[in-house]
């Protein structure tokens, strides 16, 4: 006699090889670059994670394991993870910038870059939504924004009368754009190469970082350098909306809350911009 326990399907036993095949999978999505499209074995594993829940299961727990966090499984991203802060695979901002520079007023700009090129990324909510859409920012553009904004807030903290000339090296985040507006935007060395700590030296060490870590892709060289923005930069800008930098970024007023038709200051064509900075707010 049966019972209802038995007559309820049961999942087959995992093997070895699907736990491999889950941990390949992992692999594959720690790949920053490696799209499913450019890997039969990847797109397979792709498929196989959406189409078959037992296995879904074990390659998430397989990324569990390893401090990852899953944020899509999909044709267009692959299998696109996060590192939690704990994880032996997380890149944090403060390794990144300690070796971006050795500045501490340097390595808080190179912070400053990076949100600065998710906001210009996706300037709408509706933007970070769309599957489809594709950013495009450029190094010219990043510098500009943020000079721009940089000259609002100049403007305010001088009607507030608040102090205007913080401690260089230490830098608080309501002060970036006073570390930000002085320092020089191109500078140049004795070959005439850009310095590594102008603004602009900053902004393209952080744009490199991004295209090396499978988040941007350069396009062309106009205007500092062309990028679009990948499937998994959006998805991990998504996982970043709602962080504490983010909060602070805004706190900053670089990117003031709307009613979320736009989330980028308009042009103000009365300020002189970088030459070709090609800003897309521009066009909002």
């Amino acid at each position: 006699m049966t019972t209802p326990q038995d007559e309820l399907p049961r999942e087959a036993a995992v093997t070895p090889a699907d736990v491999a095949d889950a941990a390949r999978l992992v692999s594959f999505g720690l790949q920053a670059k490696l799209l499913p499209a450019r890997d039969a074995e990847y797109t397979e594993l792709v498929r196989r994670h959406r189409e078959d829940p037992p296995f879904a299961r074990l390659a998430d727990a397989v990324a569990a394991g390893l401090g990852l966090v899953v944020l899509e499984v999909s044709a267009r991203a692959g299998m696109a993870v996060a590192a939690a802060e704990d994880s032996v695979f997380a890149v944090k901002m403060g390794d990144y910038s300690r070796r971006a520079a050795s500045e501490t007023a340097d390595r808080f700009l190179h912070g400053l870059a990076h949100l600065a090129v998710a906001a210009l990324a996706f300037p709408r909510p509706e933007d970070l939504a769309d599957d489809g859409y594709l950013g495009r920012i450029t190094v010219n553009g990043v510098d500009a924004f943020v000079r721009q904004a940089c000259r609002r807030l100049e403007e305010q903290a001088e009607q507030a009368g608040d102090n205007t000339d913080p401690t260089t090296d230490a830098p608080g985040l309501e002060a970036a754009w006073r570390v930000w507006a002085r320092r020089s935007t191109t500078g140049a060395t004795k070959d005439a190469r850009r310095l590594a700590g102008s603004t602009i030296g900053i902004t393209g060490k952080a744009v490199a970082f991004l295209v090396d870590s499978g988040f941007l892709q350069k396009t062309a060289d106009d205007a500092g350098g062309t990028y679009r923005t990948t499937a998994r930069y959006q998805l991990q800008v998504r996982d970043l909306a709602g962080s504490a930098a983010m909060a602070e970024l805004l706190d900053l007023g670089v990117v003031p809350v709307s009613d979320g038709t736009a989330t980028l200051l308009p042009a103000d064509h009365s300020e002189e911009l970088v030459a070709d900075a090609g800003l897309p707010f521009h066009s909002l």
